[in-house]
């Protein structure tokens, strides 16, 4: 029988509801893996940070933090397969983020990740990142959150009092985020398209938005393929219905929506690759 590790995120990177919707979407993507021949492992973050994983041939991979990526990146086979790979996770943390989509040459809000030891010192940056006047986003500069506290938008006079809470609570690194005027959408998606879904960020997830889907997809995709990710999710706004701009990009999301749906084409995904050993 063919043997896999499900590697559980930890609950430190799945605040409020977020908790439950990630255990459930991966233990409906290993439930379809169990039907289809493959003998499970569940383990999660501590272990593997502590360096206890189980040999198999395949990892499915929603660990979030950077002491376990890290360590996945030894503790994973040469031969075998992860989904999502270690490296891609790493890639979605921000002040990585930003450099990738900048050397992909996509459309991404301005961004900058500064060290939050002297707020008062980055006023010029702000000055010259918020010249127009709309909100400023300052987010956590390494995992996409830990609390809500973590995504804050202010004007510009109160830039500098979020980023020194940001230095109370032990966050060494905020990214300052140009604000991208337009309906916000989420999506989710798994890389070789064969599920792609998104919906309205804000009111009801049937509202119609005139957009641009083509485009919307080629954005997402080629963002993905910039970090390597296989499983992923996040948030797109368009200023224009032609013009989108990615503002996130989420290792392995919840799905939670389109769960049952995203679970049985995830673990398809997840089978035919690692029976075949190539992108599915």
């Amino acid at each position: 029988m063919r043997r896999l590790v499900a590697l559980y995120r930890s609950p430190t990177y799945s605040p409020a509801q977020h908790r439950s919707n990630d255990t459930a979407i991966l233990d409906d993507t290993i439930a379809g893996l169990q039907r289809r021949g493959w003998n499970v492992t569940r383990t999660g973050e501590g272990d593997v940070v502590a360096g206890r994983v189980p040999t198999a041939e395949l990892y499915v991979n929603m660990c979030q933090g950077p002491a376990a990526s890290e360590r996945l990146l030894n503790l994973v086979p040469r031969e075998a397969l992860a989904v999502n790979p270690p490296e891609s996770v790493l890639n979605c943390h921000r002040h990585r983020l930003v450099a990738r989509m900048e050397a992909a040459g996509l459309p991404f809000p301005r961004t900058l990740i500064v060290p939050t030891a002297d707020p008062q010192a980055l006023i010029p940056l702000v000055h010259q990142l918020n010249g127009d006047g709309r909100p400023v986003w300052v987010k956590r500069g390494d995992v996409h959150a830990e609390t809500s506290a973590d995504v804050v938008a202010t004007k510009e006079a109160g830039v500098t009092d979020a980023i020194a809470e940001f230095a109370r609570r032990g966050v060494s690194r905020v990214a300052l985020q140009a604000h991208i005027a337009g309906p916000i959408l989420k999506f989710y998606a798994v890389a070789d398209g064969r599920f792609f879904s998104w919906y309205p960020a804000d009111g009801p997830r049937d509202r119609h938005v005139e957009i641009d889907e083509d485009r919307l997809r080629e954005l997402v995709f080629a963002a993905a393929r910039a970090v390597g990710l296989e499983v992923f999710g996040g948030d797109v706004a368009f200023p224009k219905p032609d013009a989108p701009v990615l503002i996130d990009l989420n290792d392995w999301p919840s799905f939670a929506p389109v769960r049952v749906a995203a679970a049985a084409a995830i673990a398809a995904y997840i089978d035919e690759k690692a029976t075949n050993g190539k992108q599915a």
